[in-house]
């Protein structure tokens, strides 16, 4: 049984989502801010998803998320009554792996719960100690670690296997509907502020220079790609 974090300033629908979920067979940890939330996920190492409101005083949710990046991968849905496109990308290029608008159909927060439990659970499934590198950049699946010139890269679930996609085949450009839909598992509907949004984090951590890339490059109007790196044959060094 997975262990779900809901945290809202509003108690009424903490309340309502943790039926929702326990109706589901989860078990939900409660939290009404920011603090509240921290505390809880140093406390519980088996919280699998945290459901996070963005706007709540004090530590609003765009922050926690920010604090729980800084030492936790878990997938993260963060809530907020706004609709406009620039909350889910500043939620977004803070660590949050999807984004859910208030009003919202109680089935559909389940299924995005679900969807995000399974692309984790299907993450650690897939830890088979298989290494991919392209020049500096490798990556491990038996850990999930990430290094690039030798240095440690912490990637979310999402972007760990959005960067893998891509540098499993050097050179191959992906276009957003086949990275969303290989990753997402969804229908590619409206996905280009998401994917690009992701992109742009994982950019931010790999390379030296994100408006240079060396490594994630984007092809305008296509897609995205791992640029394939040229090899130093050893006799040629000096």
């Amino acid at each position: 049984m997975e262990t779900i974090l809901v945290c809202d300033d509003d108690q009424e629908i903490v309340q309502a989502i943790a039926i929702y979920l326990e109706n589901e067979g989860y078990e939900v940890q409660c939290a009404y801010n920011g603090a509240e939330a921290l505390e809880c996920l140093q406390k519980r190492s088996d919280i699998a998803l945290a459901i996070l409101d963005v706007m709540m005083p004090d530590v609003d949710g765009i922050e926690t998320t920010r604090r729980i990046r800084e030492e936790n991968n878990i997938p993260i849905i963060m809530l907020s009554a706004k609709s406009e496109d620039q909350d889910k990308i500043v939620g977004l290029r803070t660590g949050a792996d999807d984004y859910v608008t208030k009003p919202f159909n109680p089935e559909e927060l389940i299924a995005r719960v679900q969807s995000q439990l399974r692309r984790s659970g299907m993450m650690q499934m897939d830890r088979g100690g298989a290494v991919y590198q392209v020049g500096g950049l490798q990556m491990s699946d038996e850990d999930t670690s990430v290094m690039v010139d030798g240095r440690n890269v912490r990637l979310t679930p999402l972007e760990y296997n959005i960067l893998k996609l891509l540098v499993r085949k050097p050179g191959k450009v992906f276009s957003t509907a086949e990275i969303y839909e290989t990753i997402w598992k969804e229908k590619a509907i409206g996905a280009e502020n998401v994917v690009a949004v992701h992109v742009r984090h994982i950019r931010e951590k790999i390379e030296i220079n994100p408006r240079e890339p060396q490594y994630l490059k984007e092809v305008w109007g296509v897609g995205y790609k791992i640029e394939r790196q040229e090899t130093i044959p050893e006799d040629t060094i000096s």
